[in-house]
């Protein structure tokens, strides 16, 4: 992929998938903004980048509030005149059956998983259209297709993503931007830790039956993603509009027994 000056938005770019992404596009020559609420993680990242020659800038952003969405955007044209792509990745994860939900875990999960990417959309897409080129990509997730236990409505707004990105689709690639995502299965995250707390295995033991579960034997990594992420993003990518492209290691092909 050739991302070489290119100016790339990364919300949640500062851990996990995020993290791996943001490191991955800089040092393929992209300038890249870092948005997320770790401030004190996004400066570590974008300082590390910038004392080895790459281009990052940290911006701290909630993705939930229009007024940060609307200034991370305006902040990245103003300091690099345009902006190429964003990859909506920003997300968060609660864990719990229907029968436990409460409306502000509902409310908190719909207001950063899809409020989300729909503001960074709404301010990025005009920046992209008046450019006549630009590429979103969302972070969705197998859970919006594989019903996970306890994932009922973090799977319902992952599932919401790739509605949005198929009619943004039609009403914006005539204008010139493309709309892609990717959907990761079991990644090694902070994410995915966190969602280890109270079982009675310890965290290793879980991942180790995990990743038996896994055709491929292993759990994903980010870079696995940020790879994917990095070629849709490229121009080599140029004819791919409105698909998902799964990075689960062959799980959504296992038989149901």
């Amino acid at each position: 992929m050739n991302l070489q000056d290119q100016v790339i938005l990364v919300t949640g770019g500062t851990s996990g998938i995020g993290a791996a992404c943001t490191e991955l596009f800089a040092r393929n020559g992209a300038k890249v903004i870092a948005a997320s609420i770790q401030e004190e993680a996004g400066r570590e990242l974008a300082n590390r980048l910038n004392a080895a020659g790459h281009r990052c800038e940290f911006q701290y952003c909630d993705t939930s509030r229009e007024a940060d969405v609307k200034a991370t955007v305006e902040m990245a044209v103003a300091k690099f005149g345009r902006l190429d792509a964003v990859h909506a990745n920003a997300g968060v994860l609660r864990t719990q059956k229907i029968t436990d939900l409460t409306v502000e875990d509902f409310h908190i999960l719909f207001n950063v998983n899809v409020l989300g990417p729909a503001l960074i959309c709404k301010y990025a897409v005009p920046v992209m259209e008046r450019q006549g080129q630009g590429v979103i990509c969302f972070t969705t997730s197998v859970a919006a297709e594989i019903g996970f236990p306890a994932h009922g409505v973090y799977g319902a707004t992952k599932a919401a993503i790739v509605a949005l990105m198929r009619s943004l689709v039609t009403d914006h690639s005539p204008h010139g931007v493309r709309f892609v995502a990717v959907s990761p299965g079991t990644i090694d995250t902070p994410m995915l830790a966190a969602s280890c707390a109270g079982w009675d295995k310890p965290r290793e033991a879980i991942y180790a039956d995990v990743a038996q579960r896994i055709p491929v034997r292993r759990l994903g990594q980010p870079i696995d993603v940020a790879n994917t992420v990095a070629f849709l993003l490229s121009d080599q990518a140029g004819f791919i509009n409105g698909s998902v492209v799964y990075l689960e290691g062959g799980t959504r092909c296992l038989p149901p027994w």
